[in-house]
């Protein structure tokens, strides 16, 4: 068997996410970072897709315990609803920004502690400046348009405010970490529901599988709210990466066999996107690897 058919039997064999992985640690460029850590990187690595219908992608090279999954939900909920400071976060359950809410990076930014900033997720989604000095709610709108003319390709959602985010000589940055996702295309055809996220910057082995757990979870719940099948969840990158502290834990994940996804249930009352709530969720037939909870995780 010639070697080029070898390594396209191991590619088949793989789940996506686990590609995704050989990907960047086979032609990742090692370059340095603003948080002191090598990393493997590499730009627009092939996007991920997933069929709802088929299972749930919350990965099984590692298990995501409950409090992690459910922590991710969380957080996109609380971004939906506006939350922008760590307290607000942690009152929808999601308890882990506390490690970048430092005073030092607070006082950088010119920001009070616990203020993740104008420029954060929660700031975007719920209350985006505009010209007319409104706070403009970019889901509340986007689902409207969505009811009224379901056919357009221009559902879309951004978490980036230039004007927050910019380092520049003479201007703060205003924002506790410059978004790193949430770059939302929605697409529905026949009366099903595509989510389409883009990642600007995604520490694969750490952060990507919270993002494609809450980002899959918002699909569906988009879905249930507008009477639509979720249908198709994709994931594309930018700046993929593995720290290179990350890699003896991204081997043992390459090494496991793949397992079947599980399913998610969601509470089916819920009816108000702003409504849903991390207990809302029911994660099902989840058969994973045991976790590997020694990971380092640069911040």
């Amino acid at each position: 068997m010639r070697l080029y058919d070898i390594l396209e039997l191991m590619e088949k064999q793989r789940s996506q996410y686990q590609q995704l992985l050989a990907e960047i640690l086979d032609h990742g460029q090692k370059v340095s970072t603003p948080q002191g850590t090598d990393a493997l990187t590499i730009i627009g690595p092939k996007p991920m897709h997933y069929k709802l219908k088929e299972g749930f992608p919350a990965i099984t090279e590692r298990k995501l315990s409950e409090k992690i999954w459910q922590q991710a939900i969380a957080e996109i909920i609380a971004f939906i609803n506006g939350a922008r400071t760590i307290k607000e976060l942690e009152s929808y359950g999601c308890y882990w920004w506390k490690a970048w809410g430092t005073e030092a990076k607070a006082k950088k930014r010119n920001l009070e502690i616990g203020d993740m900033g104008p420029g954060s997720y929660g700031a975007a989604f719920h209350d985006f400046p505009t010209a007319e000095g409104e706070n403009y709610n970019q889901f509340a709108n986007i689902l409207q348009q969505m009811r009224e003319k379901p056919h357009l390709r221009t559902h879309f959602i951004s978490p980036w405010i230039p004007q927050y985010t910019m380092r520049i000589k003479g201007r703060t940055q205003k924002v506790l970490v410059c978004p790193c996702h949430g770059w939302i295309h929605l697409r529905i055809i026949n009366n099903k529901l595509t989510l389409h996220i883009f990642q600007r910057s995604a520490d694969v082995p750490i952060g990507v599988p919270s993002n494609m757990v809450q980002y899959a979870a918002l699909t569906m719940m988009i879905a249930q709210v507008l009477n639509l099948e979720a249908d198709e969840f994709v994931h594309s990158f930018s700046d993929a990466h593995i720290y290179v502290d990350q890699i003896e834990a991204v081997k043992i994940m390459l090494d496991r066999e793949v397992k079947p996804l599980p399913q998610m249930k969601l509470n089916p009352q819920v009816k108000d996107l702003f409504a849903f709530r991390k207990e809302d969720f029911t994660l099902e037939n989840y058969q994973a690897h045991p976790g590997i909870w020694n990971i380092p995780v640069a911040v």
